[in-house]
């Protein structure tokens, strides 16, 4: 399945909540959890500047919907976030049973952004989400946002330097 047009305010919303992360001094990441019938039920940005690396807000979206909602439910809602899930969040997705994930920017993407700015590897291989999660449906990335992704990342390692 596609991104469909209905499902860009969803991802410019995810690009809104990385640049929020920016703001406050995170790296620029955002979430956004959407049930079958595209109510929003929650949403984040990453929160590793507090020194725990496990605060992305994909992770934290799996951590909510596996206290919230029913599996069936879990199952038709779609989490849609700025950068393709990591391995530890797309495992996360997998075991909670969240349906669809639509990103922006591909892990790929990143990893060759952090590359041209000299950035270290992190301690974790970036691995596309269907080598992690293969029952996962994934879409992804979407061209006409993700160089503004692109530009988060790189005020946020420029800026450290």
């Amino acid at each position: 399945m596609a991104v469909k047009d209905a499902e860009l305010p969803y991802l410019r919303r995810c690009v809104e909540l990385a640049a929020e992360a920016l703001e406050s001094g995170d790296e620029p990441f955002g979430s956004v959890l959407v049930a079958g019938d595209g109510t929003v039920l929650a949403e984040d940005h990453n929160r590793v500047a507090s020194g725990d690396r496990t605060r992305h807000p994909e992770f934290e979206l799996a951590r909510w919907a596996a206290a919230r909602m029913p599996p069936a439910e879990r199952a038709a809602a779609t989490v849609y976030t700025s950068g393709e899930h990591c391995p530890m969040c797309a495992a996360a997705h997998a075991w909670v049973g969240l349906g669809r994930i639509v990103y922006v920017a591909s892990s790929a993407q990143l990893t060759a952004w952090l590359g041209e700015l000299g950035v270290p590897a992190p301690p974790v291989r970036a691995l596309p989400v269907s080598e992690v999660a293969p029952g996962v449906t994934v879409d992804g990335p979407v061209p006409e946002l993700a160089e503004e992704v692109g530009r988060l990342h790189r005020r946020f390692h420029r800026g450290r330097d």
